[in-house]
């Protein structure tokens, strides 16, 4: 089978935080100008370029003695001389990549060992194209193309942007940044990414643990070869302001040396939500050797084939990046759902249900709410081809993620009438994650006897530690009327430390080993195993100083194998199996007690994976289609008994999802690109210590989910787009009390390609202004965008 190398796909491919309108222009317009600036020095680099003449003939005259003339021989007729063979000079081999805008061939994980066609697994990959002609600012808005993943709203503190769940099973703790797990609480953007990977069933085999339903892989941008420059300026409703500056230079004088540097400025309020805001800034930049080695084949001689330069990879490369996101937010907790104890008669018929009321409400402070994250990563790659079988490749990672912020939970005065919300429950989160990381992996192919191997060995050791300190305010708030609340209330006071605080202090050693054994060309088994040692310690410390101490070491073995069957190449069927472990203290804390019940005593769960799936690649490889059925049964997943005073939480429950999913992305023709996805979920809690939970749904798994974006190339430089996103009814816990009802938004985007430097799009959401619940949580709910436009001018050099 043929299969692109890593070589191969390698060699192809303090900004001042913006809090006022002066500030972002003043980087709107640093981005025009750079650009513009970059454009004058390509032009000027290409027309010099041009004046280079072609090499000269060189004429080559023999040394050796003419050979004395041959006795003539008479012959009747002469015969012709045949006319002589020219034989061309052989060109290079061309490489033969992907070209569709939706559909990539490869995952940058390496522990996928196979094409994407033949990876055992349901993975759906959203490329730097879909999200860009969708006009996607946010991770949670580029993650709307899969279906089977739904939105959380924060609780506790916890950011709701990046909280979610995929199959039914929380993934809150399950991102990773190019194959490492990424642990920090932010609002993830887009700015500095070239695809985002997510990979459903368990994986805690190739991610470590967690990973239930499955995991997200953000691929981060890295300098390539090419020299461009590329930046989007945006406006739009609700005060938007976005710029955007991706630059990539090849580094003169230094062969196979590259440096790209991207950069974001983002402000804007949120659609349908009034006071709501966002405002963030972002840099990264890479720098990359070894990327591949050029070389001048001459031309001439009798084919007359002009000269080229061509690249091939290198034996070593090393990539050095640096990534920076700072946000200054107006927070939002959105709505509270209706209590079973509301005595207002408007709202009594809507017990457990969302309000009667307009969406774009706000019971937050504006003299008191804030939400400030600050976030570095550094990360250093570094890969060698040991010889034409084996490549060794390690990366290094240290990282850290500050979050300070205080947010109203909004909650009914018990019994008021008219109905007041008070503001005494606010969440307060002041934490610091920090982590380092260290992943060695040995990237090998070999045969034994008439099957070919590709395997990969690893060891993986990772530190992460968390604090957290509590806070507390002089002035617990104003109530305020639910129908019409102000949140300009004057809630003034201090916000400090009152010395309570938690410390957790974690290492993950793992050690893996996967491989993919081509038994025919029709036949490939495939498998994986990993070994986890997980050890975390947790201390509390209370407002008088003293201190608590709890600590668990689990060992966790979890794996994957599978069957791949090719009755084609251009297609494969499989069947797979896979496992994953979820630990007390995957999200770095313990409890011995209160709501969650006690853990520290608590072995890991366990889930189980079963999937029988197919995937096609149609239309000359331009369009991928795929399908699968699942089941996922987590046997012993932790429940706690309401009549045990301990509240200690054991591993007797039983909680199920099955279904079935179908995918498309790519294109139908080279003018009319699709990515579609469809997910039908069943799930049900089969057993728990809480009878009034057998037989209840999980929460936050809608049955069925459905997104779908087409785009079309028409004539003259035009291009139009859009399609709905739809998702059934979910509850919001497993009590299966408050459900949100189902809803169906469409998008739609035009666009016209002025030259080949300039695009300008129009992208339009929701466009029929339909009020949903686009996220759940317990006490409240957030409501999704309201209807908005966005105007945004591509400029690409």
């Amino acid at each position: 089978m043929n299969r692109l190398s890593d070589q191969q796909r390698q060699s192809l491919r303090d900004f001042p935080q913006a809090k006022n309108a002066e500030k972002f222009a003043l980087f709107t317009t640093l981005c025009a100008a750079g650009s513009a600036g970059w454009a004058q020095d390509v032009a000027t680099e290409t027309s010099e370029s041009e004046e280079v003449s072609s090499l000269p003939t060189i004429n080559v005259e023999s040394t050796h003695p003419a050979a004395p003339a041959p006795r003539p021989v008479p012959r009747p007729v002469p015969a012709p001389e045949p006319e002589p063979v020219i034989v061309p000079e052989p060109e290079p081999e061309p490489l033969v990549i992907d070209d569709s805008t939706y559909r990539p061939q490869n995952l940058s994980v390496s522990k996928y060992t196979q094409p994407l066609l033949d990876v055992p697994q349901t993975v759906q990959v959203i490329t730097e194209d879909l999200i860009e002609d969708q006009g996607a600012t946010t991770l949670r808005e580029a993650l709307r193309n899969v279906s089977g993943i739904s939105l959380q709203a924060g609780e506790g503190g916890q950011p709701a942007g990046d909280n979610l769940s995929i199959r039914g099973f929380s993934a809150r703790t399950d991102f990773f940044i190019d194959g490492i797990r990424d642990f920090g609480a932010y609002t993830r953007d887009p700015f500095n990414l070239e695809q985002i990977e997510v990979a459903k069933g368990p994986a805690s085999a190739n991610a470590g643990r967690g990973s239930t339903g499955g995991s997200i892989n953000l691929v981060s941008k890295k300098a390539r070869l090419n020299d461009f420059i590329h930046s989007d300026l945006s406006i739009g409703s609700d005060d938007l302001h976005r710029a955007t500056l991706d630059i990539n230079q090849a580094l003169p004088g230094i062969d196979g040396a590259a440096v790209r540097l991207n950069v974001m400025g983002h402000e804007a309020g949120v659609p349908g939500r009034d006071f709501v805001e966002n405002s963030r800034w972002g840099v990264a930049g890479t720098l990359g050797f070894g990327l591949g080695e050029t070389t001048y084949v001459p031309g001439g001689g009798k084919s007359g084939k002009q000269g080229s330069w061509i690249t091939t990879p290198s034996d070593t490369r090393l990539n050095v990046s640096f990534f920076h996101l700072e946000e200054d937010n107006v927070p939002d907790y959105g709505i509270p759902w209706v209590p079973d104890n509301a005595v207002d008669p408007r709202l009594t018929p809507y017990i457990n249900q969302a309000p009667p009321i307009s969406y774009d409400k706000f019971y937050g402070s504006l003299t008191r709410d804030f939400e400030d994250t600050e976030t570095t990563i550094g990360t250093v790659e570094f890969e060698h081809d040991i010889n034409d079988s084996v490549t060794f490749r390690n990366r290094t990672r240290i990282g850290q993620t500050e979050r300070l912020s205080l947010t109203t939970a909004p909650r009914f005065v018990t019994g008021s009438d008219p109905a007041l919300i008070r503001r005494s429950d606010w969440k307060d989160r002041d934490e610091k994650n920090t982590i380092f990381a260290n992943q060695s992996d040995f990237l090998m192919s070999f045969n034994t006897g008439a099957v070919h191997h590709d395997a990969l060995l690893g060891f993986e050791y990772i530190k992460e530690d968390n604090e957290r300190f509590r806070r507390a305010t002089s002035n617990p708030g104003i109530d305020t009327d639910f129908f019409n609340p102000n949140p300009n209330d004057p809630i003034y006071g201090t916000f400090k430390r009152t010395g309570a605080a938690t410390y957790a202090d974690s290492t993950s050693t793992s050690v893996y080993l996967f491989d993919t054994a081509e038994i025919t060309d029709w036949l490939e088994l495939s498998g994986g195993l990993r070994h986890e040692r997980f050890e975390l310690d947790y201390m509390s410390v209370d407002t008088a100083g003293a201190a608590s101490f709890l600590s668990r070491v689990d060992d966790m073995t979890s794996g994957r194998a599978s069957v791949v069957v090719k009755p084609q190449e251009n297609g494969s069927v499989y069947f797979g199996y896979g496992t994953s472990f979820n630990p007390s203290g995957e999200g770095l804390a313990l409890s011995d007690g209160g709501r969650g019940g006690s853990t520290y005593q608590t072995d890991p769960e366990k889930s189980e994976t079963l999937e029988l799936g197919t995937k096609w690649d149609l239309f000359d490889n331009r369009l991928s289609l795929t399908g699968a059925l699942f089941e996922t049964n987590k046997t012993n997943a932790r429940t706690v008994d309401p009549a045990d005073p301990d509240r200690v939480a054991v591993l007797e429950g039983v909680q199920r999802v099955h279904g079935f999913e179908f995918g498309l992305a790519g294109e139908i023709t080279p003018w009319w690109s699709v990515y579609a996805s469809y997910t039908h979920l069943d799930s049900e809690v089969l057993s728990s210590l809480d009878p009034t939970q057998i037989g209840n749904e999980l929460p936050n798994t809608p049955q069925n989910s459905f997104s779908l974006w087409t785009q079309v190339d028409l004539p003259n430089g035009l291009f139009v787009g859009g399609g709905p996103v739809f998702v059934d009814s979910r509850y919001n816990s497993v009590t299966n009390l408050r459900e949100a009802p189902s809803y169906c938004i469409w998008d739609a985007a035009v666009g016209y390609e002025v030259n080949e430097n300039l695009t300008l799009r129009v992208n339009l959401r929701n466009l029929e202004d339909e009020d949903y619940i686009g996220r759940v949580g317990g006490g409240h709910f957030i409501p999704g965008e309201g209807r908005s436009v966005m105007f945004t001018a591509s400029l690409e050099f």
